[in-house]
């Protein structure tokens, strides 16, 4: 029977089990955790929160989500045996939300709060305050470059600031993620740096493509992703006679970004040679149907799971050297990178691997990225690193209330 601490700082009465760094907790029972999240979409930093609500059972913690803005996720998600509860927020000031997150963290004992964006943090710090409960928080990108919005980014960044005054544990998940918000005065020992993780994609070697190449990106299309500059390198790559069509895995942010990016892509004559999916579920089954994924993004980047998730597939990335994505893709072992916002670097890029020019060859970058993804970004090993984190943070808290 393991010891039960009560947090002293607590308004209500919350019990945690001890837990030791890197290790399942002592008690019998998993440890319950809270993720905050917003919902609205599905997407990438949605797929860590669904893959770590299926990984971490593993190490002994059993996560539950609180959506603040329920729409997508909560169907979308494949942890469906994670309890979901709908605390929907009129707008981004409705402090109601934090009275019914307190009394669920409560209700439910859980007792840890993770939350994962701005809008998450704002009332999941809130909570966890009241609840006495400690607070992680996940840095999917850097909030102050997130949009092209910068109202937004300003004021989105000013809010995650300030509700993390009282947090125990930042995650980044990039280096250069790690090192900004050293920047922005948290101290280093706060920071801990875990990359995404994402699946191995079992198939077959991939081959180099014989005829038409067919370039992939998969995104939520907002401007900060640089679709327009893969439009217009694919029109030049077909002008100077080269077989290759795109094929876009995901959805628009806004229907007017959406028409934006169709009358682009008529106006250069290549509509016919763009296949839109729309949201999609399956995507190793797109994965499967495409020679070279692209990632054109022109900032706002942290680890992209696109990019994780067409390694676990075998497939070479052409990307722009933007945040955390150069960690994952070296240049000419993994893929190749280029500057953001630059069509021509872009366009050069894509030929190179079509034609045959580059120094590394399409099989060799193809082995290459399946073996990084196995060593570097397996989602098991995340949710081990994840779960390293929640120790060491409730660890503390039992030390600090033993004092």
């Amino acid at each position: 029977m393991s010891d039960l601490l009560t947090n002293s700082n607590s308004t209500l009465p919350v019990t945690v089990p001890i837990v030791v760094p890197g290790s399942l907790p002592t008690s019998v029972d998993s440890v319950r955790v809270l993720h905050v999240i917003n919902g609205e979409h599905y997407s990438g930093a949605e797929r860590v929160q669904d893959l770590l609500a299926q990984g971490l059972p593993e190490f002994g913690f059993e996560v539950g989500f609180a959506c603040v803005k329920p729409d997508r996720f909560p169907s979308a998600r494949h942890a469906q045996q994670a309890v979901l509860h709908e605390t929907p927020m009129r707008g981004r000031f409705d402090f109601g939300c934090v009275r019914r997150l307190t009394r669920l963290i409560h209700d439910e004992n859980y007792a840890l709060v993770h939350a994962h964006t701005p809008r998450s943090v704002l009332v999941g710090s809130l909570a966890a305050h009241r609840a006495g409960v400690p607070l992680v928080y996940h840095v999917h990108s850097p909030t102050a470059r997130d949009s092209t919005r910068r109202m937004q980014n300003f004021v989105n960044a000013k809010l995650e600031r300030w509700s993390l005054r009282r947090a125990d544990r930042l995650i980044t998940v990039s280096p250069s993620l790690r090192q900004w918000m050293r920047t922005q005065g948290f101290e280093s020992e706060q920071v801990v740096y875990v990359p995404n993780g994402v699946p191995e994609i079992f198939g077959p070697e991939r081959q180099e493509p014989q005829g038409t190449w067919t370039l992939g990106m998969a995104a939520l299309f907002r401007p900060r992703k640089g679709v327009e500059v893969l439009i217009e390198a694919l029109a030049a790559l077909r002008s100077r006679g080269i077989d290759v069509r795109l094929r876009a895995v995901g959805p628009f942010e806004t229907s007017l970004y959406q028409r934006e990016v169709y009358q682009l892509a008529i106006r250069l004559g290549i509509d016919d040679a763009i296949d839109w999916t729309g949201f999609v579920e399956d995507v190793p089954a797109e994965l499967e149907q495409i020679d070279l994924f692209v990632l054109p993004s022109l900032f706002g980047e942290g680890l992209p799971m696109v990019v994780l998730e067409a390694m676990a597939a075998g497939v070479p990335v052409v990307a722009s050297r933007v945040e955390g994505v150069p960690e994952a893709i070296r240049h000419r072992e993994d893929g190749l990178l280029c500057e953001p916002g630059s069509v021509s670097q872009l366009t050069l890029a894509i030929e190179s691997l079509v034609e045959g020019k580059n120094e590394s060859d399409y099989t060799a970058m193809s082995q290459s990225v399946r073996q990084r993804h196995a060593e570097c970004f397996s989602a098991r090993a995340m949710a081990a690193d994840v779960a390293e984190v929640y120790g060491s943070v409730l660890d503390k808290c039992r030390l600090t209330n033993d004092e």
